[in-house]
């Protein structure tokens, strides 16, 4: 128990606070890819529902293949291919070569990936709002703009939240596939830790631990959302 505590410590020969700083770069990818695949989200579900045949074309294919594709085999492909695309961007423009960090590269691999699953929540949650509202917004003079802020949006957050709340779960997990490419989160540092000191159960016992901390966490702000986004709605009982 004391050789555990001692490796867990977050002074030397510790490795807490190398767990701990893993976790942060986890977090800072997760959250940051988990906006960025909202904004896609958001584009690609209005884009999905009242874009031209082109265009829903296109998204349909993003999210096809998105959804169709392993997450391991797109972030692979996305982490190096992007990066060259944006190196040959730049040497077509006579600029010099970017040196991308891993924390930007991980934030965008991880929204695109989160961007395709987003948009299909979000295309699902705006069908869901009754058509009589839309109408009765119509019907008073609301713009389209108008009605999209002040009536389908609050009335699609119920049905979206579940989904979104799945989506940032999964957002979280899906950072220790990073760990394929060289980017310090949190699995790569277990892995590193757990090799040099052999102690790969008490390890990876952490690392399950600080991950499942996360999702309860998550799960409570989420439980706080949701019934903040479900006041006044009316309940299968037939109550408000």
């Amino acid at each position: 128990m004391d050789a555990t505590l001692t490796l867990l410590s977050f002074s030397p020969p510790g490795w807490g606070g190398v767990l701990l700083a893993g976790l942060l770069a986890s977090l800072q990818v997760a959250f940051g890819g988990y906006l960025l695949g909202l904004l896609i989200g958001t584009g690609g579900a209005a884009g999905k529902l009242w874009g031209g045949p082109i265009l829903r074309d296109l998204l349909e294919v993003y999210t096809t293949v998105v959804r169709g594709v392993p997450e391991l085999v797109l972030i692979l492909i996305l982490y190096y291919a992007g990066t060259d695309a944006v190196n040959q961007v730049m040497h077509l423009l006579g600029l010099p070569s970017v040196d991308i960090s891993g924390l930007a590269a991980g934030i965008f691999v991880i929204g695109v990936v989160q961007g395709a699953y987003a948009t299909e929540v979000l295309r699902g949650a705006i069908l869901a709002v009754p058509p009589g509202q839309i109408e009765a917004a119509r019907a008073y003079g609301m713009s389209p703009l108008m009605s999209l802020r002040r009536i389908t949006l609050p009335a699609m957050l119920p049905y979206a939240l579940p989904g979104l709340s799945n989506l940032w779960l999964i957002a979280t997990k899906d950072t220790a596939l990073l760990a394929v490419v060289g980017f310090a989160e949190l699995t790569l540092v277990t892995r590193q830790a757990a090799g040099t000191t052999k102690a790969y159960l008490t390890f990876f016992l952490a690392a399950g631990a600080l991950y499942l901390a996360v999702t309860l966490v998550s799960n409570v702000v989420i439980s706080m959302l949701e019934k903040r986004a479900r006041r006044g709605m009316v309940r299968s009982g037939g109550a408000a």
